[in-house]
C-alpha cells in the first residue's frame, strides 16, 4: 500500500520557470502536494521574470502552485526560504526579507547531523550570467527554442512509440565546451562552500542534476521542472537524496491519489493571501 506523503526534514526545488511553457508546474505542485517537511527552499529560478518581461504567460496552474506554497506555509508550519536566481533577480530589490515563515534572500547554510550546507542558486559562477548579461538573454532565447524544437521531436517520437529523448540535455552531454562548463561550474561552487566552511554545497542553476563528492564537498545539484523533473530531499536521519519525480510518481500516482476534502480547504484558505504574494514577487 502507498503511502500518503513523503516525510522528510527539508526540501530543496530550483529552476521552476513560472511563467514559461515549458515549466512542469502541475508536476511539482503535485510533487510538493504529497511531501510533508519542516523546511522548503526554492533555490532560484521559481519566477521567470525574464520571459514575464518579454511577454511570458503566467497560466491557472502557475497561481495553483502560489497556493501550494502558502497552503505549506499556513497550514503545514513549513519554513519556506526563497533564494534569488537569475532569472528572479527582481527578488534583488528586496534582500533580505522576512515575512513570518517566508523568507527571501541571496543564500542559507544548512545545519545538518552531517555538517553545514552551502545553499545558493549558483549564477554567481556564470560568467554570462555575471558580466553579459545580454548574451545571457540570447541563450535563454536560444534555450526555450530549443525546447520548443524538442517537444516538436518528441511527438513524432512517440507517433513512432519511442521513448522521449532530451535534446538541450544530449547536447550537454556531448557538446566539449558544455562538458568543460559544467566540471568548472561544480569545482567553483565546491571551493566556496570549502572556504566557508561547509563540508557540502547544494545549487541549481545548470539544470543538471547531481548528488556526488568533489574531493571532500559533498556536491548537491536539484536539477530542474522544465526537462529533468527533480528535486533534493534531507531525511530526518540527516541523509541527502537526489529524488526524481518519475520514481516519486511509483510511490504517489498523479491519477490515483484523489485530493481530500481538507486540502481543497487549505488551498481556498490561502488563496486569500496570493494575490499579496503576486504583488510583491511579480509586481515589484
Amino acid at each position: 500500500m502507498s503511502k500518503a506523503f513523503l516525510q522528510v526534514r527539508t526540501v530543496i526545488v530550483s529552476d521552476i520557470h513560472l511563467g514559461t511553457p515549458h515549466s512542469k508546474v502541475e508536476e511539482v505542485t503535485h510533487f510538493l502536494k504529497h511531501v510533508r517537511c519542516e523546511r522548503l527552499i526554492l533555490n532560484g529560478d521559481i519566477i521567470d521574470g525574464w520571459r514575464l518581461r518579454r511577454g511570458g504567460a503566467w497560466t491557472m496552474a502557475h497561481t495553483r502552485f502560489i497556493r501550494r506554497i502558502l497552503t505549506m506555509i499556513q497550514k503545514r508550519d513549513t519554513t519556506v526560504v526563497y533564494l534569488r536566481g537569475n532569472h528572479d533577480d527582481f527578488l534583488g530589490r528586496l534582500l533580505p526579507l522576512q515575512f513570518e515563515r517566508l523568507s527571501l534572500a541571496e543564500d542559507c547554510v544548512l545545519e545538518t547531523p552531517r555538517g553545514r550546507y552551502l545553499v545558493l542558486h549558483g549564477d554567481v559562477f556564470d560568467g554570462v550570467v555575471k558580466n553579459m548579461v545580454f548574451l545571457a538573454h540570447l541563450g535563454d532565447i536560444g534555450y526555450a527554442l530549443l525546447l520548443r524544437l524538442n517537444r516538436t521531436y518528441n511527438w513524432i517520437r512517440a507517433l513512432r512509440g519511442k521513448e522521449y529523448f532530451s535534446l538541450s540535455q544530449a547536447i550537454k552531454a556531448k557538446v566539449k565546451q558544455a562538458v568543460s562548463f559544467v566540471g568548472k561550474f561544480e569545482d567553483q561552487i565546491a571551493r566556496l562552500a570549502r572556504d566557508r566552511g561547509c563540508c557540502g554545497v547544494i545549487c541549481g542553476h545548470i539544470h543538471t542534476p547531481a548528488d556526488k563528492m568533489i574531493g571532500d564537498i559533498h556536491y548537491l545539484n536539484s536539477g530542474d521542472w522544465v526537462e529533468s523533473l527533480t528535486a533534493i530531499v534531507e531525511h530526518h536521519d540527516g541523509r541527502f537524496e537526489l529524488v526524481s519525480y518519475q520514481e516519486f510518481l511509483a510511490q504517489f500516482p498523479a491519477a490515483r491519489i484523489a485530493a481530500a476534502a481538507t486540502e481543497d480547504a487549505d488551498e481556498r484558505f490561502a488563496a486569500t493571501a496570493e494575490a499579496r504574494l503576486a504583488d510583491i514577487l511579480i509586481g515589484s
